[in-house]
């Protein structure tokens, strides 16, 4: 039996896919401003690449068309509390704190009907003189980085002094030990460091070889402290030579003592001992 009255037929709820997405500030006014899609009842979280002044986000229709408004040190949360026109466009605009150029973000809100965007990530573009003052800046970093590691490094660490550096050659046959040879070393010597630099080979046919450690004795056998071992190659593989370098603390020993020093590979099988080094 039918009614007097038909109850009129509601259209189903709008199912939209969530996205994650980017979104690029343009740099003037000829570019095109960028469109985030929301929805009703939808949270939406902005991410910024630099801090943003929260007290200066302005959002259009903040008090009539949204549920919420929430600016963060970097962020911005946008909840609509009605859908937007198919042709409606919402500016929002938010100020940076650094300064930098562009001074503000902005972007327009929009609705789609299939699609929202659920993070987006604001980031400003770098125009081609901002990029080439940033590449000098790295560039100088660079140059000062190579400073430091090299003979001036030495000045500003205060590791070289009016005493300045002793250099011995390291001598006396090695002979071949566990696949591995010395081709030539030296010694240095400072005021508050010593360093015995080798060439070490590893021979055809043998597994590949690192250093793990290395001990350093006195004839009276006292340990000298070792610092550091480095090598200038990750490994060495078959048949291949790198530098190795140990460090020493300040000697308190006479210079040209020769002391005795055992290099150890990682697994401690293949040792290689120097009987001779003079630092």
């Amino acid at each position: 039996m039918l009614t007097g009255t038909t109850a009129a037929a509601q259209p189903p709820p709008l199912v939209r896919e969530p996205r994650q997405r980017q979104i690029f500030v343009p740099n003037s006014p000829e570019e095109p401003v960028p469109e985030v899609r929301l929805a009703a009842d939808v949270l939406t979280l902005f991410v910024f690449d630099a801090p943003i002044e929260r007290g200066s986000v302005e959002v259009e229709g903040r008090a009539t068309r949204f549920r919420l408004v929430d600016p963060g040190e970097s962020t911005l949360t946008l909840q609509l509390a009605v859908e937007l026109g198919a042709e409606e466009k919402l500016r929002v605009r938010v100020r940076y704190k650094d300064g930098d150029t562009p001074a503000y973000a902005t972007f327009f809100l929009v609705s789609h009907p299939s699609v929202v965007d659920k993070e987006v990530v604001v980031r400003r573009s770098r125009t081609q003189e901002a990029l080439e003052a940033a590449l000098k800046e790295k560039e100088a970093e660079l140059a000062a980085l190579k400073a430091v590691s090299g003979p001036a490094g030495l000045a500003f660490s205060g590791r070289l002094d009016a005493r300045g550096v002793e250099a011995r050659r390291i001598e006396g046959p090695v002979g071949t030990q566990n696949g591995l040879n010395v081709v030539k070393g030296t010694g240095y010597r400072a005021s508050s460091w010593a360093l015995a630099v080798l060439r070490v080979q590893n021979l055809p046919g043998q597994q590949p070889w690192e250093p793990g450690g290395a001990r350093l004795t006195r004839a009276d056998g006292t340990f000298v402290k070792v610092l550091s071992v480095d090598m200038n190659k990750a490994r060495l593989g078959p048949g291949e030579e790198g530098l190795v370098t140990v460090e020493t603390e300040a000697p308190n020993w006479k210079a040209g003592t020769a002391l005795h020093l055992e290099l150890r590979d990682k697994t401690g099988g293949r040792r290689l001992l120097i009987p001779k080094v003079k630092l």
